[in-house]
């Protein structure tokens, strides 16, 4: 390993490149993808909306938390050396190639062979440990394409199945088989907690009070979608009141003086914009297709915040800004997203305020999670009770042969359903994405 050491800064996890390297780059994702754009292809989430209560119940849901890191995929590839390489790629579509030999993700049983033409989407925080110290790690929550084979076709479950058993399980031996090497490595990677999506009161209670890292709401999943490019109506961004927000493109507007006796003497006599006075702050959408970003509202700013605002020695204009509404209907200032190239899209904008204006409630989604499990438990039981049917029906036709399509030369397929029942009376929330799977 690289005596390199863990990321620092998460918003710059490596070194980005640019040019042609950066376009060939996007190029070989695309391709890989089966795409011919060459934009972020991450998926998105809409935000959280009353109607979304019905949605859980309709519709087995994954929940997890939301941690306030930074959204990457990570890209698993070779150079012409056929030497293992990594990219981050952030959602303005920047590459940060990882720093050679700091990361390493061998196959099952081949502790020296790595992954090529592997995406896998996540998000890097940093965890504060018991020491005190930071440790950067990288939340995985969906595999889209492994060893060159798209698993963007088949379910959530299964794509976390994948990736644990060819990834992930290899990746923890290796940390346990040499420890010595997690102190140089550039970040550590763990599988992010997926419950059902009936827990909401344990991750409530247990889940986020004991995180190491920020967080800033849930996350739900539909279990059974394929991955969807760009915004996926089944991804569902649940966040306290006090988190909801928009990003949106600054663009200040100052108020424009008339020359005093003082600024003709100084040779100026034409009206002059006053950037010192408190500016208006028009807060624009994105509408893509290469439109100009159309006008949505304004900010408030109180004259405290724009005096720390200028203190700040930074270009403001043109920056994108994330804005809350407050009690009062008014955008009020959050913090500058520079990482983000573009404003919210305009339907976007449309799902937060949706969001905003039809408040769902940490109550709210406490209040409905026996009716999403009795929902859920349901599900399971007709789903198996047509697997039962379907193995009557080849049991008859194969002539009542004993042990054929009972179940009879599977035992340990009726061994992994009891311990699925089991786990879901106790009430862990735990995910079972299903046995091993041996081929794509």
């Amino acid at each position: 390993m690289s005596t390199t050491g863990p990321v620092s800064i998460i918003e710059a996890p490596g070194e980005r490149i640019g040019g042609e390297y950066l376009h060939h780059m996007r190029s070989q994702v695309a391709q890989l993808l089966d795409r011919k754009q060459l934009s972020f292809p991450g998926a998105q989430p809409v935000s959280f909306a009353r109607r979304h209560l019905e949605e859980l119940k309709k519709q087995d849901y994954y929940v997890c938390e939301k941690s306030d890191g930074m959204r990457f995929l990570l890209y698993l590839t070779s150079n012409e050396y056929n030497e293992e390489v990594q990219f981050l790629i952030d959602r303005k579509n920047d590459y940060w190639i990882i720093p050679p030999n700091t990361l390493h993700f061998p196959v099952p049983k081949d502790v020296k062979s790595f992954h090529i033409n592997t995406l896998i989407d996540g998000e890097l925080v940093m965890d504060k440990l018991p020491s005190g110290q930071m440790q950067p790690k990288y939340l995985v929550f969906d595999c889209m394409i492994l060893d060159g084979n798209t698993l963007m076709n088949r379910t959530l479950d299964k794509r976390l199945a994948y990736f644990k058993e060819r990834i992930y399980e290899p990746y923890k031996k290796l940390l346990a088989d040499f420890p010595e090497e997690i102190p140089f490595m550039h970040f550590l990677m763990e599988m992010k907690a997926m419950q059902f999506s009936y827990a909401i009161e344990m991750m409530f209670n247990n889940v986020l009070p004991n995180l190491p890292h920020g967080n800033d709401g849930l996350i739900f999943t539909c279990r059974t979608s394929e991955y969807k490019h760009g915004t996926d109506q089944n991804i569902l961004k649940w966040k306290p009141e006090a988190e909801n927000s928009i990003d949106f493109r600054l663009s200040l507007e100052f108020p424009v003086v008339q020359p005093d006796q003082q600024d003709i003497s100084e040779g100026i006599t034409k009206p002059y914009p006053d950037y010192e006075a408190l500016p208006v702050c028009n807060l624009l959408m994105y509408s893509g297709d290469g439109r100009e970003d159309p006008w949505y509202s304004t900010m408030f700013l109180e004259s405290d915040e724009w005096d720390s605002l200028k203190a700040l020695n930074e270009p403001l204009n043109d920056r994108i800004v994330e804005c809350f509404m407050d009690t009062q209907k008014r955008w009020r200032y959050m913090r500058f997203r520079d990482d983000k190239t573009n404003a919210n899209h305009t339907s976007t904008v449309e799902s937060v305020i949706e969001s905003i204006m039809d408040r769902v409630t940490k109550q709210d989604l406490i209040n409905a999670q026996m009716v999403i499990r009795d929902e859920w438990k349901r599900r399971a039981a007709e789903q198996q009770a047509r697997e039962k049917k379907e193995i009557e029906k080849k049991r008859v036709a194969s002539g009542g042969i004993p042990g054929l399509g009972n179940g009879a030369l599977n035992p340990s397929a009726a061994a992994g359903q009891g311990q699925k029942r089991k786990s879901e009376e106790q009430g862990n929330g735990r995910p079972s994405p299903g046995p091993p799977v041996k081929e794509l």
